[in-house]
């Protein structure tokens, strides 16, 4: 019986989530950057997504503040062809 053969590593698929009180809810302009809510930095979309989630629904009585989820891994490489989350 031969060894099963390894599958190449998953590619690291870095994503940012972020978030903070927008001047308008209807803008993406920040009210204070400075206080911006830097979460973390996650190496998958479904980590990323359960982080934030968890901060979007933490929040959700301030119709001002949003989170957001950057896909780091498109900015990394712009030029990849895996443009899945």
């Amino acid at each position: 019986m031969s060894e099963p053969v390894a599958s190449p590593p998953a590619r690291q698929l870095l994503h940012l989530v972020f978030g903070g009180e927008l001047e308008d809810v209807a803008g993406l302009t920040f009210k204070d950057p400075d206080k911006l809510d830097i979460v973390g930095i996650y190496p998958n979309y479904a980590s990323a997504y359960a982080a934030w989630k968890a901060k979007a629904q933490g929040t959700v009585d301030n119709a001002h503040m949003r989170y957001f989820i950057v896909h780091l891994h498109r900015l990394l490489d712009p030029a990849s062809t895996a443009l899945r989350h």
